[in-house]
């Protein structure tokens, strides 16, 4: 693999993360804003990327933003929101040409990091509080939006896992909040929120492209400036081990149960065995010749579909199944048979060498991406550790028989949720 040079400055109120490399003929500014999970919060910072990437002070319309895009060679911006460990973060992504590869001189670098400024510091606004034609459109959007989950049931199925494994922790929130609290929010409370966010969150900046560090740091440090902040930091409590599993059933008018079930791992991003989870997971859920997708879905027929993933800042390993409403005991032993099986060693030194191909060909095309190298990198300011590139494919080859085993051990059964029809009885 290419050694990847991450350059950090620390500017006024945020990090500059540079990352100069030729690969691609664009480049791409992704600002990141991070800040605890809260139920106060969770659904005003949902809403708040959707207003500001709408219009501008400048551009007062989406029209008269996406045709200035479309000047810039067809640059692209858009937002996103995710959920890492028990923070929310929100992701304003600028991707544009490289003026080097263009016939004309336009400086398109300088002008990203203009644009990028005017969406984040330069809002719509109207009196004491954004545009309201902004805000109520933005809201009616974000309602369908967590309505939807409710539409497509293998993802409310994995909604209500968490809700019901994580009851009383900040990482049962929705990553787009509530419904219910949507209408709360207003253009003066909103602007409020937006103004103690740019004051209090951990703000980062990644601009990766073929680009010289001096000039992005100097247009950084122009166009960007904010009060400096010490950022608030979540309570990683220890969860400890449930006295016995919680088991949820939900009865709705489906044809095709869904089966989750969540697991504590014990084991979070930065800690020494965290690749040897990763290699577990490979083997027990995560692909197509994993423990689960063979024994569950091939040879026993029972599922439609069976794997399982992590969430490495929380701790958690979730499997996924969608199964016949009769087939939920024995879907449910065969999954625990599984994870025994990892447990003991059941095995084989070709399924590790496998899984250990398969993720490193997984990382190498995430990589290949500029946001993909972006969101690799950004798990280091989330765990604030300092885990070199290099080290996710070396430190994973590394991992043996004994300790993936030993990881298997270490992981508790919490919670099974199960989506049943209304006809299955019991």
């Amino acid at each position: 693999m290419d050694a990847v040079k991450e350059k950090i400055t620390e500017l006024q109120g945020f990090k500059l993360h540079v990352i100069e490399t030729e690969k691609y003929k664009t480049n791409t500014f992704v600002w990141k804003m991070k800040a605890p999970l809260t139920h106060d919060d969770v659904t005003k910072r949902a809403l708040l990327p959707q207003v500001l990437q709408s219009s501008s002070a400048k551009y007062t319309s989406t029209p008269a933003l996406r045709s200035y895009l479309d000047e810039l060679y067809g640059a692209t911006l858009f937002v996103d929101l995710s959920k890492k460990g028990e923070y929310h973060i929100m992701s304003f992504s600028l991707e544009i040409a490289n003026e080097k590869f263009l016939s004309d001189s336009t400086p398109l670098l300088k002008k990203g990091f203009e644009l990028l400024a005017e969406i984040l510091t330069n809002p719509n606004l109207s009196g004491n509080g954004f545009d309201q034609e902004t805000v109520e459109k933005e809201k009616r959007t974000l309602k369908a939006r967590i309505h939807s989950v409710f539409d497509d049931k293998m993802r409310y199925s994995n909604v209500r896992l968490l809700e019901e494994m994580c009851k009383d922790e900040p990482y049962a929130l929705q990553v787009n909040g509530e419904a219910a609290d949507v209408d709360e929010i207003t253009p003066e409370n909103l602007y409020d929120y937006y103004k103690s966010a740019f004051l209090e969150d951990e703000m980062d900046l990644y601009v990766i492209g073929d680009v010289n560090e001096e000039e992005v740091k100097k247009l950084a440090g122009e166009l960007l400036q904010f009060k400096n902040r010490t950022p608030k930091k979540v309570d990683t409590q220890r969860i400890n081990k449930r006295a016995e599993v919680n088991e949820i059933k939900e009865e709705q008018d489906v044809k095709q149960g869904k089966l989750n079930i969540g697991y504590r791992t014990n084991i979070v991003y930065g800690d020494p065995d965290y690749f040897d989870l990763q290699v577990f997971n490979g083997i027990f859920g995560g692909f197509s010749h994993s423990k689960l997708f063979i024994n569950v879905r091939e040879k026993a027929s029972l599922a439609y579909y069976a794997a399982s993933r992590l969430e490495s800042h929380k701790g958690l390993m979730m499997v996924m199944s969608g199964i016949d409403l009769k087939n939920y005991d024995q879907a449910v032993s065969i999954i625990h048979e599984q994870m025994e099986a990892m447990r003991n060693g059941d095995f084989t030194d070709e399924e590790i060498a496998q899984t250990k191909a398969v993720i490193q060909n997984q990382m190498l095309e995430t990589l290949d991406t500029p946001r993909g190298l972006q969101e690799v990198l950004y798990h280091n300011v989330i765990a604030k550790t300092a885990i070199h590139l290099e080290a996710w494919l070396t430190e994973m080859q590394k991992t043996s028989k004994e300790a993936i085993m030993a990881v298997a051990k270490k992981i508790d059964l919490d919670t099974i949720y199960f989506l049943t029809g209304t006809e299955a009885g019991d």
